[in-house]
């Protein structure tokens, strides 16, 4: 028996899934698209095997993106290769019935057995949201189930449900003349089966009106960012501190038991604990920009945010849909030049996918808080604010500018200069919930270690290797590293950025640094060990740059990673998004070009007035 979970995007459908399945699934994209496909099995009460598919999220079968276009195709039995499901199980968030119940009467219209998941009815309670289960089905005509995705045992009833024998239902064409058919069904179904509580919506609404407001909003959005930027400074100082004083202590109670002149000793001290103990100092600061984005997330602000700056990407070229993937980007660029699939237009598609690397992603605050710990005085301002934290927020929105300012660009050389306007659902606030936000910074932490433990750690000790060898000439009085492979490698690089103030050391640290930006800031770590500056690089990796570095190198360097091209991942994933190498060659291009010139000024300008 072959189920297929539909639903809209949000709805929770992923993680029923993931529930049904456990480990049983298996990941790939469907035949000429990269639209992903995810493939499971599970065992029935009964004993049966059962397989299920995760379809992509879709608002409507009228399909406007090529994941709604791979459902629609798949539930109707037209896909290549794939026959119609047996069941259709269709998953809607239950605190947001409006926006969901259109596409369910959609899918009961195919006539194929449906069973409804009412999934999140645990918030949808704590909201004080009333859902006649028994009536809904009775109006839709098929089987209802509640669910729980994110609890343990909270897809028992669907499972159950999924065993049992679900009936047919009546088969209905749809059109396009049907469309306000259903708008007009779902009102009468609310009406009937579901009661909201008005002390929730007069909140809802008196929140918005300063929140939505189009001068107050701005403001409240710009504070919010800026304390933000704030916080990942003053909160995460004194836990850095206690990482930093961990790893000298751990590194030197290690490499304290090898001979000093040994390879091995060589390979941790310069190596392990001056490449990664200078990457993992920064995981608080990650952690606490998470903390805030998962908060503003989970309280249902960011929609409202989206809306707040619709007008202003309109002015420059980006559709409103653009901003969930440009957000998701300030984690990572690949996760978020993928969510642009729901931008139908494909010039609007690829506009969004060329500036996505310019959104500050978290591979970046390593190198941010390096320098500006290094070169920017912790100084308080106008008594409450921290400089730090200040110029962290200037980089970000440095970073936003820009975006915007390529987007503009993009717009006034392309023929086409329709838009194509942001409908959107705003969902009620409400207040976070302390597991979700928990699991949310686990998976983050998780994330970051596993970079940390896998190609940064690989591309540390491959960096240690072509630092080391070869071997210095007899009679050497340079320290070995400017000998080596690496060494050689950055005094050739040394004459093509030595015009933006890069030195050999910072030009060695690009290399790998392509891989992952983080890895610059472990290469720098074990360059400078290497070249003899301190034998605890680890924990002072800041004050050694800080000394030897001039103030405009810094500030070029900054400006150098506002825009650099420096994640091979993400020019890979704009390849396989956009079918297209030219694409590729264009954003590497261009974003090498801009990060050179941004330097070239920096650093003259910096110099001039230094």
């Amino acid at each position: 028996m072959r189920i297929a979970l539909v639903g809209n995007p949000n709805c929770g459908k992923t993680a029923l899934f993931n529930q049904l399945t456990g480990g049983r699934q298996k990941v790939a994209n469907y035949a000429g698209v990269t639209v992903e496909r995810k493939e499971g099995r599970f065992v029935a009460p009964s004993g049966r095997t059962l397989h299920i598919l995760d379809l992509p999220g879709a608002y409507s079968f009228d399909a406007t993106s090529p994941d709604e276009a791979i459902t629609r195709d798949v539930c109707y039995g037209r896909y290549p290769g794939e026959a119609a499901p047996d069941l259709i199980v269709c998953v809607a968030d239950a605190t947001n019935l409006r926006l969901h119940l259109r596409f369910v009467l959609e899918v009961r219209r195919l006539g194929r057995p449906v069973v409804l998941a009412l999934n999140m009815m645990d918030a949808a309670r704590r909201r004080g949201i009333a859902i006649d289960v028994e009536g809904l089905s009775r109006r839709l005509g098929v089987p209802v189930v509640e669910t729980i995705a994110v609890k343990r045992g909270g897809a028992k009833a669907l499972m159950e449900r999924i065993d049992a024998s679900v009936p047919q239902v009546t088969p209905a064409p749809i059109d396009e003349a049907d469309v306000e058919q259903l708008h007009a069904e779902v009102r009468a179904i609310l009406a009937d089966t579901v009661k909201l509580p008005r002390d929730t919506v007069a909140l809802d609404d008196a929140i918005d009106r300063w929140a939505l407001h189009p001068v107050f909003g701005l403001a409240i959005l710009a504070t919010l960012m800026f304390l933000i930027f704030q916080a990942v400074f003053s909160w995460a100082q004194p836990v850095m501190d206690g990482i930093e004083a961990g790893i000298a202590a751990l590194g030197n109670g290690i490499t304290s038991f090898l001979p000093a002149d040994s390879a091995l000793h060589s390979l941790l001290n310069d190596g392990v604990f001056a490449g990664l103990g200078a990457v993992l100092v920064f995981l608080p600061q990650i952690l606490i920009l998470f903390l805030f984005i998962l908060v503003l997330e989970e309280s249902g602000y960011l929609p409202r945010a989206a809306f707040l700056l619709d007008k202003m990407m309109f002015r420059v070229g980006l559709t409103g849909r653009a901003f969930i993937p440009l957000l998701s980007s300030f984690a990572c660029a690949i996760p978020g030049i993928m969510a642009t699939r729901s931008i139908q237009d494909p010039r609007d598609r690829l506009t969004t996918i060329l500036v996505a690397p310019l959104m500050t992603c978290s591979a970046r605050l390593p190198v941010y808080t390096l320098l500006i710990a290094a070169f920017i005085p912790n100084h308080a301002v106008w008594g409450i604010f921290n400089l730090q934290g200040i110029v962290l927020f200037t980089l970000y929105f440095a970073g936003i500018f820009s975006a915007l300012a390529v987007a503009f660009v993009i717009k006034r050389m392309r023929k086409d200069k329709s838009e194509h306007a942001l409908i959107m659902e705003l969902p009620s606030y409400r207040l976070p919930n302390v597991r979700d936000i928990g699991l949310g910074l686990w998976e983050r932490a998780m994330i970051f270690l596993k970079r940390v433990g896998g190609i940064i750690l690989a591309l540390t000790v491959l960096l240690w290797f072509l630092s080391s060898f070869p071997g210095p000439p007899p009679g050497a009085t340079q320290p070995a590293i400017d000998y080596s492979i690496a060494g050689r490698l950055g005094r050739m690089l040394e004459y093509v950025f030595s015009p933006i103030g890069f030195n050999w050391q910072i030009c060695v640290a690009l290399v790998p640094g392509l891989a992952a930006r983080e890895v610059a800031v472990a290469a720098l770590g074990t360059v400078y060990a290497m070249s003899g500056s301190d034998d605890a690089v680890a924990s002072q990796l800041g004050p050694v740059i800080a000394h030897q570095w001039s103030l405009a190198t810094a500030l070029s360097l900054l400006a150098w990673y506002v825009f650099a091209p420096q994640c091979m991942s993400t020019l890979a994933v704009i390849r396989r998004e956009t079918n297209s190498w030219r694409n590729v060659a264009v954003a590497a291009g261009y974003l090498f070009g801009l990060a050179y010139l941004a330097s070239l000024a920096t650093y003259q300008i910096a110099r001039a007035l230094t």
